[in-house]
């Protein structure tokens, strides 16, 4: 497991870490992103709001696509960004492109 630069809370290095990571955490938030994409760089501050205004009760994972293509096989991830919220180890919510941070909040206040 390895911390971002950017001050997201993980990178998902490994498939299997990727798993262990969705099980550990009662309430995750899945950026399945590329490195050269312009939304995805765009998206990376607005989740990190939402990590450090939830006090501790949630964590983001970002997933590379370009690197990690089974994992995002799996989520059917077709565009990015998409984000997968995860709870309990189980998608809730998707939200595929770049969203205002509201549709975010909006989400996880069901699960918070």
């Amino acid at each position: 497991m390895r911390r971002r630069k950017d001050n997201m809370s993980l990178n998902s290095e490994s498939s299997a870490h990727f798993q262990n990571a969705i099980q550990e955490k009662e309430v995750m938030l899945v950026d399945f992103s590329t490195k050269w994409c312009p939304p995805c760089k765009k998206l990376v501050p607005i989740l990190e709001e939402l990590e450090q205004e939830a006090d501790g009760r949630l964590t983001v994972l970002q997933v590379d696509c370009d690197e990690l293509p089974e994992v995002a096989s799996k989520y059917s991830i077709m565009s990015a960004p998409t984000v997968i919220m995860f709870y309990r180890g189980e998608p809730m919510e998707k939200w595929i492109g770049l969203r205002p941070k509201s549709v975010y909040q909006a989400g996880l206040s069901r699960y918070m």
